[in-house]
């Protein structure tokens, strides 16, 4: 067997697969079906400081080779997830990751300090594709600026590993990236979900109940691995990258692009237990190919 281990910052992860914020519940809801242990992470659904009921339905919709998603970060907020569903998680032999979300600086800051305080949970990843209540609802994550000061607001508050999850709605992906490196980052993860929009020509209404949403799956990986080999090249952080891996063929193109270790999200919805096959088939390629470690393939593009 090749060694999968990988390493962002001094947090050690078993193997590079990660599941994303908002596929797998916390982990709890698909203990049944996969041995969360096995994991090389979880990044549990996004959590904010307050409580959010997020968007009206529909908030979900099929697209070709893709979904589209408006859910809106529904979740019971940062004192619910630390009273009642931390305990429930916090003994799982892998790396508890939060997403953490919120209006601004302040409120990142805020729910990054009370998830500093839980031990079971060595890292945060930063939704910066949050809208920015003080500048007219444009995301954090679409200029260097607000992405930064998101960024600076949470190291000053958070001492632990922060990853901070990039918006692929942006002209120079790689700027962003740079910012929120000279602000702290110890790792950027990417990308986030395309904004898209899907329309109902009988009825001549949006599918989702606030018009546009994010696009996840199959149909966005050549755009997600072309970002994070831009990244990989511009930054000295380590790299995470996602966006439609359905596989270990899908994640072995993120390796090569640069990242040290991949996330997968919307596969979930179609086959809960594909991070267990993508670890076995990832392990499998490094030893058809005579790779002894990941380490060996990431980065490795030939371009």
């Amino acid at each position: 067997m090749a060694n999968l281990q990988t390493k962002i910052g001094n947090l050690v992860f078993q193997n590079p697969v990660i599941t994303a914020s908002g596929t797998f519940g916390y982990g709890i809801e698909f203990a049944d079906l996969v041995d969360l242990n096995r994991l090389g992470g979880i990044v549990v659904k996004g959590t904010t400081l307050a409580p959010r009921e997020g968007n009206n339905y529909p908030r979900m919709a099929e697209t070709p080779s893709g979904m589209l998603n408006c859910v809106g970060l529904q979740n019971k907020g940062a004192d619910y997830f630390c009273t009642h569903i931390y305990p429930e998680i916090k003994d799982l032999r892998t790396n508890i990751i939060v997403n953490v979300s919120g209006n601004s600086p302040e409120d990142y800051a805020a729910c990054a300090a009370r998830i500093a305080e839980l031990p079971g949970i060595p890292a945060i990843e930063l939704n910066i594709s949050c809208p920015n209540v003080h500048d007219g609802g444009m995301a954090f994550g679409v200029t260097c600026s607000g992405a930064a000061s998101v960024v600076k607001a949470v190291r000053k508050a958070y001492d632990k590993t922060l990853i901070v999850k990039l918006s692929p709605n942006v002209t120079d992906i790689a700027e962003i990236a740079k910012a929120v490196e000279a602000e702290g980052a110890d790792a950027v993860s990417l990308i986030n979900t395309l904004m898209g929009m899907s329309i109902d020509i009988e009825r001549r209404r949006p599918r989702l109940s606030i018009g546009t949403g994010g696009l996840s799956g199959p149909a966005v990986k050549p755009v997600a691995v072309r970002m994070v080999w831009q990244v990989y090249r511009a930054v000295k952080i380590p790299v995470i990258g996602l966006g439609g891996i359905m596989n270990a063929a899908d994640a072995i193109e993120f390796f090569m692009a640069g990242a040290c270790a991949i996330e997968i999200g919307t596969a979930n919805f179609i086959d809960p237990t594909v991070t267990m096959k993508v670890i076995d088939g990832i392990d499998q390629w490094l030893d058809a190919h005579h790779a002894d470690s990941l380490q060996d393939i990431i980065g490795a593009l030939e371009a």
